[in-house]
């Protein structure tokens, strides 16, 4: 199986209690099973999120399956996942340079060792 990364960035509110709660939904225990099961259906293998102060960094690894696009359509077909997005925009907010509706925004690498 063929693998590739990417790397997404995306901002939270600047509010301390916000991000706790943000980073509480993101909790192995607390992040409901029906997002993690939309994520590897869409062909996520793995999948991280880092935090520092406001920004948070995704990393994400995709067999070839996954395109942008395809999830972006299974995540319309889901309610669960519409309900999922629709509460984490009370946390989050799109970073500089993010298109109108936008939240995480596709990284350029500029270095690879």
């Amino acid at each position: 199986m063929v693998s590739k990364k990417l790397c997404y960035a995306c901002d939270l509110v600047d509010n301390p209690e916000l991000m706790e709660q943000y980073k509480s939904y993101h909790s192995n225990d607390n992040t409901w099973p029906e997002i993690t099961k939309s994520i590897r259906d869409a062909g996520i293998i793995d999948m991280e999120i880092y935090i520092l102060a406001n920004r948070l960094f995704m990393i994400m690894e995709v067999d070839e399956t996954f395109t942008p696009e395809r999830k972006q359509k299974m995540d319309a077909a889901n309610p669960k996942v519409q309900e999922w997005e629709e509460l984490m925009w009370k946390f989050q907010q799109a970073p500089p340079g993010a298109k109108d509706g936008e939240k995480w925004v596709e990284m350029e690498q500029i270095f690879k060792l």
